[in-house]
């Protein structure tokens, strides 16, 4: 692909003595190979999925919070519940919102999907909160890009002072991944969670966030013109909300796609969808490999899918193959 060594944090090495990855014609990533667990795809599935405060057992002592610190009674059977959806979709690489943690990933992984063989986990949790947006994957990664020490404008607002208004509050709550599917295709993978709520200061601290990570996939496409980029996640934002189609960028050269635009297909909440806020968004470039169109994934009732989390899950299928 697309060795992209910028300033992020915190890269993600995959080694073993196998042939080193050579991804397309422009680029051989030196350094790493394929490890001896990968067998290369031609398809790869992805599912996002906000799980609603999905914690573990343990009380972290560094983070105050009632949620955390006492988890619910019915955490197990969420669990469960959680885990037998994740094995009916079978994806081959997860991304979780509101999840406490990677660790936590990995043990509930080899607690109750173990033949599902993830691999890899990541994220960067916050110092001081619980809430989180990880990553399990079965596909080989390479370098992992953390937003967590930007501070991003909280645009046209301002603090008490009079001062321009920002924050660094939230940003680790984005990231990008580079998946390494086979020799010949990869793709840039973004997980989300964005400021929570209505209202102009929410909006405008969402735009923030998401104008940085503009930025960013800029410089990645400044190394390759036609990168593909898939950004998944809880936008917070709906598809017809002023700072989404910010996003999606769609009069300049950097265009995301809604696939699921006009389709009037809901997320939130589980029980009695009414709206959109979770999003699964490729580029333009990477839109001619989407197999099929973008699920909102539901095998049990309403109220089922409830129990385990508020928001419905979400599944897209890529074909591995540069079309």
């Amino acid at each position: 692909m697309r060795s992209l060594f910028l300033f992020f944090l915190f890269g993600v090495f995959i080694s073993c003595t196998q042939p080193s990855i050579n991804l397309d014609n422009n680029t051989t990533i030196s350094g790493l190979s394929w490890p001896t667990w990968y067998t290369p795809l031609d398809t790869v599935r992805v599912l996002s999925w906000n799980v609603e405060h999905f914690v573990d057992d343990f009380d972290n002592p560094y983070i105050n919070n009632r949620r955390e610190d006492n988890p619910p009674d019915n955490m197990p059977e969420r669990r469960k519940q959680l885990a037998e959806v994740v094995k009916m979709a079978d994806p081959d690489i997860i991304v979780f919102q509101e999840f406490e943690s990677s660790t936590y990933a990995k043990v509930l992984a080899d607690e109750y999907f173990p033949e599902l063989g993830y691999q890899l986990y990541g994220g960067l949790e916050s110092d001081d909160w619980y809430m989180n947006v990880v990553i399990l994957s079965r596909v080989p990664l390479g370098t992992f890009y953390s937003f967590a020490t930007s501070n991003t404008p909280i645009i046209n607002q301002t603090n008490d002072d009079g001062t321009p208004a920002s924050q660094t509050f939230i940003n680790n709550r984005m990231w990008s991944v580079d998946v390494l599917v086979n020799d010949n295709y990869d793709f840039n993978l973004s997980g989300v969670h964005l400021k929570a709520g209505r209202g102009e200061r929410n909006e405008n601290w969402r735009l923030g966030m998401m104008n940085v990570m503009r930025e960013q996939f800029s410089r990645f496409m400044e190394l390759d013109h036609d990168q593909n980029l898939l950004v998944v996640g809880d936008f917070n934002a709906t598809p017809d909300s002023w700072e989404f189609q910010s996003f999606l960028g769609d009069s300049t050269n950097l265009r995301f796609i809604d696939p699921l635009v006009g389709t009037g297909v809901f997320t939130h909440p589980a029980d009695s969808v009414f709206w959109r806020i979770d999003h699964i968004i490729p580029n333009e470039f990477m839109m001619s490999e989407i197999a099929g169109p973008v699920q909102v994934f539901t095998p049990f009732s309403p109220d089922s899918m409830d129990f385990i989390a508020d928001h419905l899950p979400m599944i897209i299928d890529i074909v591995a193959t540069e079309q």
